[in-house]
């Protein structure tokens, strides 16, 4: 039997039945004000239900069986524009009057066409030489906030034995401070060269690039013995490709087109723990 997991913030009830009546679904099961189950769909329906989803503003996953939360056993997150809602790295170069250069190096290495993340980091973290490290705390405390549901999603899946786990291309000035405040397992990121209070527009150490991030869920999924099927991942940009492709429950959030093309699942509409819905929860 085939399910059909339909989202959206404002589900319409005309726009569920008609996809209802094009994937011939034998049921319908409300899972509260904004979710639905359709209950064995034909699978083959699946490009008219993306048409249509894709209209209405919905969100859409077809499974051949929904699994247990509790049997999965890692949630996997980057941090900018995944987990929080800006790029921490722009808002840093905001302060020094260079938004605009740093932000249009970041779209396109999020788009894909920059293909050395390492290369495109160094460029922009050059642009930030001078900055003084308190312009951090005022993007953390001013203007970095997380995104709907990533609360939710992060205590629930804590609460099913999940291992927590954000990768990120971004600083550790922030990735540390949001995985105390998270309770998170383990946070990876980059390290900003600080001198005398400002920065010296240099990473330390390895750069933590998208093989640097599979290495770090692929290293989780080792100590805990997890197959790809119990490894969700979310992310948005290229450089989360490579440990996307190591979990079953691929999320691409909000996501570049060459993200989206490539992850099994996605959120274009829904919250971050929308990803609750498509899993059976212990009650």
């Amino acid at each position: 039997m085939t399910h059909l997991i339909l989202q959206a913030p404002n589900l319409v009830a005309s726009n569920i039945e008609k996809i209802a009546a094009i994937a011939s679904a034998g049921g319908v099961q409300e899972l509260g004000n904004t979710a639905v189950r359709l209950l064995d769909v034909d699978p083959d329906a699946r490009p008219e239900v993306q048409a249509c989803c894709d209209e209405f503003g919905m969100d859409y996953a077809f499974f051949d069986q929904i699994a247990r939360l509790r049997d999965c056993r890692i949630l996997a997150m980057d941090m900018d524009s995944t987990l929080v809602n800006i790029e921490c790295i722009d808002e840093i170069a905001d302060m020094a009057g260079r938004k605009a250069e740093v932000a249009a190096i970041t779209e396109a290495a999020m788009r894909g066409e920059i293909k050395d993340f390492a290369e495109s980091l160094r460029r922009r973290v050059a642009l930030l030489r001078g900055v003084p490290e308190t312009a951090l705390e005022q993007v953390f405390a001013e203007r970095l906030r997380l995104n709907p549901g990533a609360e939710r999603l992060i205590e629930v899946a804590r609460d099913h034995g999940l291992k927590t786990i954000l990768v990120s291309g971004g600083f550790t000035f922030f990735t540390e401070r949001l995985r105390r405040g998270l309770a998170l397992d383990e946070a990876h990121a980059n390290t900003l060269e600080v001198m005398d209070g400002v920065l010296t527009g240099r990473v330390l150490g390895d750069i933590v690039d998208g093989a640097a991030k599979a290495r770090h869920v692929r290293a989780l999924a080792e100590s805990t013995g997890a197959a790809p099927e119990q490894i969700i991942v979310l992310g948005d940009g290229s450089n989360d490709l490579p440990m996307m492709a190591q979990a079953f429950y691929s999320v691409a959030y909000r996501a570049k087109p060459v993200v989206r093309a490539q992850a099994r699942f996605a959120l274009d509409h829904s919250p971050l723990d929308a990803v609750l819905n498509w899993f059976r929860l212990r009650h």
